[in-house]
């Protein structure tokens, strides 16, 4: 049977104040701290407290059996030591329980990787310090925003000391093959690739709650068949932490699914392993992708962010001023810039259509993408 590697994401951006062209130079601060705060407790609520309590009881109940990934973004744990310290040590808990590996990642959850490679490897660095001081864990395996990779970032990610890298598995890029196998970075034979099964994981992120799907409803029993019908070495499984309890609100089951999962498995033979174990694996062949690629929308690629010219022209603005922001010396000034550089900005200014649209209008705190490019570039003058 094929081990099972299952991993969240775990992120909240610092959103912005609605900033008025007015409000340009009056010290008038950028960010809307009541906002981040009272979105940060209802998902702890919602969300990290019952999931961390479920997950360390299933992590202590499986004796070793069951164990996941997961990382957590600066700009989250920043603000968990500030306005949700219970839910920050809730998260210690579950670490500590040793069945949880912590992955690296952008401490702002950015895309630098697409700009500025030097901005790039400074969050990298910041948010290893960050897994280190908090949770006293150093990340092995590494997972840029949002799964966003192509080859020439590969060579960037080993040197900064990743055994492997987190992918999108999508069809443009795998073709014939499958997921469910461990890969080499085509240009760096020695990083492993563990490509994300998309189909299985956003039955579970996206499609669990939809009472007009035809897996509806999803039990860990009718899953776990699907799991074990999964050819290949290994199943890997990726989703958003959010999923549990904020994008699937507990009255779908989703509590209850994750809660009978690890059983679901082992009565089928089916295990759990971490990113790292299977990083030890020798790839099966070597995995190009010419393109920048995520799991975002249907495209699977970077115009959830860079789709548009609202978006470009945000983006070039943000990474023009990097030089003269760091060269202030300025913290405050510094700081700002670098939760500007949280990819959910340009995200908010998406302007696509259907599902893709739906979904970023579910993230987003403005009414229009045009709302949030305003609000933007008035911060960033």
């Amino acid at each position: 049977m094929p081990p099972l590697c299952l991993y969240a994401q775990v992120h909240q951006p610092y959103r912005l104040r609605r900033f008025r062209l007015f409000d340009i130079g009056s010290g008038t601060g950028y960010f809307d701290d009541d906002a981040n705060r009272t979105i940060l407790r209802r998902v702890a609520d919602k969300c990290y407290l019952p999931a961390n309590r479920l997950l360390a009881e299933l992590i202590r109940r499986g004796e070793g059996e069951f164990r996941l990934g997961l990382s957590l973004t600066g700009t989250l744990v920043e603000q968990l030591e500030a306005w949700a310290p219970d839910a920050l040590a809730s998260f210690q808990e579950l670490v500590a329980t040793g069945g949880v590996e912590l992955l690296g990642e952008t401490y702002y959850h950015s895309l630098a990787a697409l700009t500025e490679v030097t901005e790039f490897a400074a969050q990298v660095e910041r948010h290893r310090t960050m897994v280190r001081r908090v949770f006293g864990q150093e990340p092995r395996v590494f997972r840029n925003t949002e799964l966003i990779y192509w080859d020439a970032l590969a060579p960037v990610i080993a040197r900064l000391g990743f055994r492997g890298a987190l992918v999108e598995g999508a069809e443009q890029v795998l073709g014939w093959r499958s997921p469910n196998f461990v890969y080499q970075a085509a240009t760096v034979p020695e990083l492993r690739l563990l490509p994300r099964n998309f189909r299985l994981s956003d039955d579970v992120g996206f499609r669990f709650g939809q009472r007009a799907w035809d897996g509806w409803p999803l039990t860990a029993d009718k899953y776990a068949e699907w799991l074990v019908d999964a050819p290949g070495d290994s199943v890997h499984l990726y989703v958003d932490y959010e999923t549990f309890g904020e994008h699937q609100w507990a009255d779908t089951g989703i509590f209850d699914f994750l809660a009978h999962l690890p059983a679901a498995c082992a009565r089928r033979g089916l295990r759990f392993t971490s990113p790292t174990e299977l990083c030890s694996h020798p790839g099966v062949a070597p995995l190009s992708f010419e393109r920048p690629t995520s799991w975002a929308d249907a495209d699977r690629d970077v115009t959830a962010w860079l789709g548009n010219r609202l978006q470009h022209a945000a983006h070039e603005r943000l990474y023009r001023l990097r030089q003269t922001v760091l060269a202030s010396g300025d913290p405050g000034a510094t700081t700002a810039w670098q939760r500007l550089t949280t990819s959910d900005h340009v995200y908010y200014m998406c302007t696509k259509w259907f599902a893709d649209g739906d979904v970023h209008k579910y993230f987003s705190p403005y009414e229009t993408p045009y709302d949030a490019f305003v609000a933007f570039m008035n911060v960033a003058e």
